[in-house]
């Protein structure tokens, strides 16, 4: 009887460590969408439509962007000295050929995921680290955003080789913020979601999956 106990009080501590060191993001459900912080970017014409769908592994996020731009939000502290990882599941239906991601007038992506660190009292103090699924880059591409040096964009995916499939990414975003904006980051302070073709004026279709930070 011992012994069983035993077995199972270190099953229990084996559970909740497996939880402790995966921190899920998102749940994409309607409950969720509305209460997401919906960002409309300055002087685009119109929102990204975001809404809820489903498959064999779950909820996802459907972007559509059409001439459009605007992210959703939310606030999330994550440890980055436990769960440094971020990990994305994505797909792209619909990409954006032919533009140069790293100027104005193309500076879209069909998607992408922003980590946020605050770094001073207004939101145009804080650093971010832009995960993007881009249409033209290869995959280790970065540069800083033509518009601020205090986001930087990380070509985590493309549509070259993965186009119309899912596709799981992974990133060190505390070595990240160590390497591309030389900060020692303990904490993140939140995450956003976007699809955007305000630039371009072009169309995009991307979809959004299990997003979570992980210790390895």
């Amino acid at each position: 009887m011992n012994f069983l106990i035993k077995a199972f009080i270190t099953f229990l501590i084996f559970i909740s460590t497996g939880f402790a060191n995966e921190i899920k993001v998102f749940d994409f459900s309607e409950t969720e969408l509305s209460q997401l912080d919906v960002r409309k970017v300055r002087g685009a014409d119109n929102k990204t439509i975001y809404t809820i769908g489903s498959n064999e592994n779950g909820n996802f996020l459907k972007a559509v962007a059409d001439n459009a731009a605007s992210g959703l939000g939310k606030e999330i502290k994550i440890d980055l000295n436990k769960t440094p990882f971020i990990n994305i599941t994505w797909k792209i239906e619909k990409d954006l050929p032919g533009i140069k991601e790293n100027t104005k007038k193309g500076h879209d992506f069909a998607a992408r995921v922003f980590a946020v660190k605050k770094t001073g009292a207004t939101p145009l103090s804080n650093r971010a680290i832009n995960y993007v699924f881009s249409s033209n880059n290869k995959v280790g591409f970065n540069s800083p955003s033509p518009y601020t040096k205090k986001s930087i964009d990380n070509v985590l995916a493309t549509t070259k080789n993965n186009f119309n499939e899912w596709i799981t990414v992974k990133a060190n975003v505390k070595e990240d913020f160590k390497k591309f904006h030389d900060l020692n980051v303990n904490e993140l302070d939140g995450l956003a979601i976007m699809s955007d073709t305000d630039n371009s004026k072009m169309k995009a279709i991307a979809y959004f999956q299990n997003i979570y930070f992980s210790a390895k």
